[in-house]
């Protein structure tokens, strides 16, 4: 393996570490009440 393949494989598994955690705080229980209250908001009237 040279050193390309290793960054590569690197910067893959960051980015992919990076998106989990990225959807575990989007989707955590206690984040879920405030991104749904933004979508309620949204929808009222002025």
């Amino acid at each position: 393996m040279d050193w390309s393949s290793i960054i590569y494989l690197g910067v893959t598994f960051g980015l992919f570490v990076i998106f989990v955690l990225i959807f575990i705080r989007t989707y955590s229980r206690k984040n879920r009440d405030k991104n749904e209250k933004a979508k309620y908001r949204m929808l009222d009237d002025d």
